[in-house]
């Protein structure tokens, strides 16, 4: 199912939402060699390895197949009744000393710009071309109106609320901080997950403070 995929001592991460091929936008932390990734993603156009939506992996992913999830800036598309059955979904799918990995936009901080009367205005360039706040609230514009329609931002999420959906959808627990270009990041951790192996894997990343 996984294509040429297993070698026995290689760990595997399922990259949700992954977008078109590019190991530079695998998170560091899965770019040690001692990884395996597999791509998942909706638009059948970028070639991943599964089509699909982390909303419902169930004819894709078996139970208990992966050793870590990473989610960049994939929830936020999501619709709001679509949030609590795809956490349980990467739950799932998780081995019991699994983690998740999870990054979004900050919709607090985000709001605080929309205070701030900015609305409309440029916040930092991405290689898409600059970023307004309605861009990192509503999806990328230009994007969109390339005819990127799954570019869409249909929910959004503070830490308070991160944390709350990752508990209601079974992890045992979840670790939340911010990030820059005003981002959301998650640690959400199975039953069995330990602290001394999480930290040799974020070793020299920014999220090694999650780990502790």
């Amino acid at each position: 199912m996984f294509g040429e995929a297993q070698s026995a001592h290689l760990k595997r991460v399922l990259n949700t939402g992954s977008g078109p091929f590019n190991p530079l936008k695998l998170h560091p932390a899965f770019r040690t060699g001692g990884w395996h990734e597999v791509r998942l993603d909706i638009d059948a156009r970028l070639n991943p390895d599964l089509v699909g939506s982390v909303f419902d992996m169930r004819a894709l992913v078996p139970d208990a197949s992966f050793d870590a999830i990473w989610s960049s800036h994939n929830v936020e598309h999501l619709h709001t009744h679509e949030v609590l059955p795809a956490f349980r979904e990467l739950r799932r799918v998780l081995k019991p000393d699994g983690f998740a990995l999870i990054t979004c936009p900050d919709l607090q901080a985000i709001a605080s710009l929309v205070l701030e009367g900015k609305a409309e205005a440029t916040i930092y360039t991405a290689p898409a071309g600059p970023i307004s706040t309605l861009d990192m609230l509503y999806g990328h514009s230009q994007s969109i109106a390339s005819g990127g329609v799954y570019m869409a931002h249909n929910t959004g999420f503070t830490a308070d609320r991160m944390a709350r959906v990752c508990l209601d959808a079974g992890f045992a627990e979840v670790r939340t901080t911010k990030g820059g270009f005003f981002d959301l990041w998650a640690l959400a951790l199975m039953p069995e997950a330990r602290s001394e192996r999480l930290e040799a894997i974020f070793a020299g990343t920014e999220q090694r403070a999650l780990t502790q």
